[in-house]
């Protein structure tokens, strides 16, 4: 049940705490998002990666290994590109819009969902991935609530738009348990969102910076998730 909640309450967690506390420094969030990247590309190397070969996976005469897995996470990769059309960015911490708004951003709501939604589909199988999705939607929830809230989006539409958001993660973790064919396909589904997860974590380690330029506090913040994901 654990691994049902972790992503639903960090995303409240990040909303409230942009709501009530209005946190303005800029430079903390950046290191929290780096440590959130590396984390959770960490679990995706070490967790996710190997469990969906092996399962997959098979030798030919030649001694070589084969399977499509590998086109599955190209195919994450670039649906993940082109969802960042529509997303602007926002996950991995960029949002970009007008000053004033007077409804929700359609176009974003849904690629962000839609996004959320995958991303809960393999933790059915790999529970610890829960963490790493709790921990990048954390900052998320608090740049995104914060945005909404600088460009006068009204409370109630915010309020929806962030608990919608925090309810897709555990609702695709529950349908890749019940549903016969997210079942059926779960690895190849698995490595579609691998895919996802590898685009994500590595633009977020390498946009949180200024200049694109490494320092101390964020590489730290990096070694930090990785070997945390180590211990998981």
């Amino acid at each position: 049940m654990l691994y049902l909640l972790l992503p639903l309450l960090s995303v409240i967690f990040g909303y409230l705490i942009a709501t009530f506390f209005r946190p303005k420094s800029k430079k903390s969030l950046r290191i929290l998002l780096a440590f959130s990247g590396s984390f959770l590309l960490a679990l995706t190397v070490s967790h996710l990666l190997p469990t969906v070969y092996e399962s997959t996976h098979h030798v030919e005469a030649d001694g070589h290994v084969h399977g499509g897995i590998g086109f599955f996470i190209m195919f994450g990769i670039v649906f993940q590109i082109v969802l960042e059309y529509f997303s602007q960015g926002a996950e991995h911490g960029h949002v970009h819009g007008h000053d004033t708004m007077h409804h929700i951003p359609w176009s974003l709501f849904i690629s962000l969902c839609l996004h959320a939604l995958l991303e809960g589909m393999p933790v059915s199988q790999n529970n610890d991935l829960a963490w790493g999705i709790a921990v990048h939607h954390f900052p998320i929830a608090i740049i995104l609530t914060t945005f909404f809230s600088t460009s006068h989006l009204n409370k109630q539409s915010i309020l929806l738009f962030m608990l919608t958001f925090a309810i897709m993660t555990p609702l695709g973790t529950i349908f890749s348990e019940k549903l016969p064919f997210i079942v059926h396909y779960q690895a190849e589904i698995t490595a579609f969102v691998i895919g996802i997860l590898f685009h994500i974590s590595s633009t977020i380690i390498f946009e949180t910076s200024e200049g694109h330029k490494f320092n101390l506090a964020k590489l730290t913040a990096i070694v930090l998730g990785i070997v945390l994901a180590y211990f998981m």
